[in-house]
């Protein structure tokens, strides 16, 4: 096997730093308390930078959110935001009029496009119990003719994302789940209409991969001209290419090769995120990603003219009541209850 698979080894930060197409990945892993029966967490908030609270005080952090955890309304162009919840719900509301409540392995792939406001709240449901959290929002890129397409929003349900269950010659097993790029005769769901990972050509992938102690896994190649980057967050150390590699590292990988990951001591767990390059500049200032600094100003101009369609919700920070269970409601007025 060519030694040369392995291009680059970084240490994760936060969030975690990507390559083109993606722009950036958060991995929120929040241990919450019991709910105080208004979704937010049960004790005293002191303490705390309430409002801008990221330090991660008793395991958990309020992020933006002042009596419920999450990110109240906010605003987005230029990019789609694909938010995979492993565990724990996630409350969406935004300026299209569409809402939802979505976990336990369900997916949101939101193409903001023109322009979107939305709230992404974590509501803590459960009263007698711990309400953890576990997701990765991850910021896919949208190319100079895709910026101002529609905004849109979609849903891909636990119980519809592909996941393929393999045994390697001992018997170990690997699980993929695969969000987005086809694995073996086995395909992915459909992204968003507008979206990169649209088009097969372009080869994007957005899988979450488990493999369990001692396993061993092929990973197949790609294209010579696709980005991969194999985020390694849970376990101890995998072994590539004859290098003992531990945990808490992106591994940056030529797309080209095949790849034998063979996992070490504990179970383990990986994101990988691959896709061809769009090779676009990239200009960002926080919530607009465009290609130049005047579509910025412009993004800044029309959202103060516009506020993107304005916010008719009762509250920033909107969360959906304690009894409703996983659904989707779309813009068209359509509805999807789980």
């Amino acid at each position: 096997m060519d030694k040369k698979s392995i291009l680059r080894i970084k240490d994760m930060g936060f969030p975690w730093e990507t390559q083109d197409p993606f722009l950036f990945c958060v991995y929120h892993q929040d241990d919450y308390p019991k709910g105080n029966g208004e979704l937010g967490p049960v004790g005293s908030l002191a303490g705390r930078n309430i409002g801008n609270d990221f330090q991660k005080k008793d395991g958990w952090r309020m992020y933006h959110g002042e009596k419920v955890p999450g990110f109240p309304e906010h605003p987005h162009r230029g990019f789609e935001t694909v938010t995979f919840v492993l565990e724990g719900m996630v409350d969406h509301a935004d300026s299209k009029g569409a809402s939802g409540r979505y976990g336990n392995g369900d997916v949101q792939w939101m193409t903001a496009g023109s322009g979107l406001q939305h709230a992404e709240m974590f509501p803590l449901l459960k009263e007698e119990d711990k309400n953890p959290l576990e997701l990765f929002q991850i910021w896919l890129n949208l190319p100079a003719k895709s910026k101002m397409v529609d905004p849109h929003f979609k849903m891909l349900w636990n119980e519809d994302i592909p996941k393929v269950k393999l045994n390697d010659k001992e018997g170990k097993v690997v699980e993929i789940e695969a969000v987005a790029g086809n694995i073996s005769d086995t395909k992915s769901l459909s992204p968003a209409p507008d979206s990169w990972a649209a088009d097969a050509e372009n080869e994007v992938i957005i899988w979450h991969i488990k493999m369990a102690k001692n396993a061993k896994w092929e990973l197949p190649a790609a294209k010579s001209n696709v980005n991969r980057s194999l985020f390694f967050f849970e376990g101890e150390s995998v072994e590539i290419d004859g290098e003992k590699i531990p945990s808490q590292k992106i591994i940056e990988l030529d797309a080209s090769k095949t790849v034998m990951l063979e996992n070490q001591n504990k179970n383990s767990r990986f994101l990988l995120l691959q896709g061809k390059p769009i090779n676009e500049q990239v200009v960002q200032y926080g919530p607009f990603v465009m290609n130049s600094k005047s579509q910025i100003e412009e993004a800044f101009n029309d959202f103060k003219k516009t506020r993107f369609g304005g916010w008719s919700w009762p509250r920033p920070d909107m969360v959906h009541g304690k009894s409703k269970g996983r659904f989707a409601k779309f813009a068209d007025g359509k509805e999807v209850v789980k």
